[in-house]
């Protein structure tokens, strides 16, 4: 029985995840064609419908502890997937920042076309995808794949702030604007971290190995 609500368990987080991809995909697009349906959308509908699929799986994770009282790695998944729908939920309210910073910014003339940031954001939303694969496949390898990928939206962020940089300084204008732009970058590496957080419990849940520790010594 415990083991049917577990497999009940992982296809909830899978919905809120699909959840938060498609939020994140309309707050992107609603950026770049200019669309405010898609925008206002994944703030005023979207956001409540992950906000109420987090709420019930919390609920369920508490009535699985308290009625099965389970142990060992069973325990550990269920904790496991408490702090996922944390993420998730939190990665939903990242892509309602990106959408408000996006409602300014239509409004306005745009510094020029956006590359980088779709490109970071398509990153961050395969990385999402790959996080949940990894956790219901207990697939330690391809976490360790989007651990690794994580750098490449860090990059890119950085490519994105040291250009807007430039435009700031010669053109004090856009400041505004590039502030926004700024926010969805951030927004999206948020969501890159929050999915690396994922997968770091995924290869500690799976091979009892913490990587956090050894990321933070090799940035040192």
């Amino acid at each position: 029985m415990l083991n049917e609500k577990l497999i009940q368990l992982k296809e909830s987080v899978i919905h809120e995840a699909t959840m938060v991809e498609e939020m994140i995909r309309k707050s992107i697009k609603g950026l770049i064609e200019k669309d405010k349906k898609n925008l206002e959308e994944v703030i005023k509908k979207q956001e409540g419908r992950v906000n109420k699929a987090e709420i019930d799986i919390d609920e369920k994770c508490i009535n699985l502890i308290a009625l099965y009282q389970p142990e060992a790695r069973d325990l550990r998944t269920i904790l496991m997937i408490l702090k996922m729908n944390n993420d998730l939920e939190r990665m939903g309210d990242q892509a309602v920042n990106i959408s408000e910073s996006a409602l300014f910014l239509i409004e306005k003339p745009f510094i020029k076309p956006f590359i980088d940031i779709p490109r970071m954001a398509e990153e961050a939303s395969n990385m999402l995808k790959d996080s949940i694969t990894s956790f219901i496949n207990e697939d330690v390898k391809l976490a360790q794949d989007v651990v690794k990928r994580d750098n490449i939206v860090d990059n890119l962020q950085t490519q994105i702030i040291r250009e807007l940089v430039t435009f700031m300084i010669s053109d004090t204008t856009t400041i505004e604007r590039c502030l926004h732009i700024i926010r969805i970058s951030h927004n999206i590496e948020r969501i890159a971290d929050l999915s690396t957080n994922i997968c770091e419990d995924t290869i500690f849940m799976v091979s009892g190995k913490n990587i956090k520790h050894f990321k933070k010594k090799d940035n040192k």
